[in-house]
């Protein structure tokens, strides 16, 4: 597994205006919530995809990738690494160019499955560090 170059990740997140996020969180004091908020400041649109909440950070929520009625920029996702092939399997389903897994998930499996669908995979990196480095205000 190797992650794209950190010019790659800064056209990314230079590009993208919209990050679903799967297994966000409607818990202030949880990771995926926080991280989703300051990429929200930051002028991202943020899609939760969570099946047991109906709203976080003021966004209707989704069930799945595939209810998502709209094009997303980046699948962020926030779940632990056995649960990455079955969220793959989905993101190859959707017209999303990018699969971001926050630091500390990764799965040579989901990896292996998107990079031959084409998709741009980020794994084991936290989207909202890359950004305060890569993206100079």
């Amino acid at each position: 597994m190797q992650n794209p170059t950190n010019d790659k990740i800064k056209q990314i997140l230079e590009s993208a205006k919209t990050i679903a996020v799967v297994g966000l969180s409607d818990n202030p004091e949880r990771t995926s919530y926080q991280i989703s908020k300051i990429m929200q400041e930051s002028g991202y649109r943020i899609i939760p995809v969570n099946p047991t909440v109906d709203e976080v950070l003021g966004e209707k929520s989704y069930k799945s990738l595939l209810d998502i009625p709209e094009p997303v920029d980046i699948i962020n996702v926030f779940r632990r690494p056995e649960f990455l092939p079955e969220i793959a399997n989905e993101a190859a389903e959707t017209n999303c160019p990018v699969f971001w897994a926050q630091q500390g998930i990764s799965n040579e499996e989901a990896y292996e499955y998107l990079t031959e669908k084409g998709v741009t995979v980020v794994m084991d990196l936290c989207i909202k560090v890359a950004h305060s480095i890569l993206i100079k205000k």
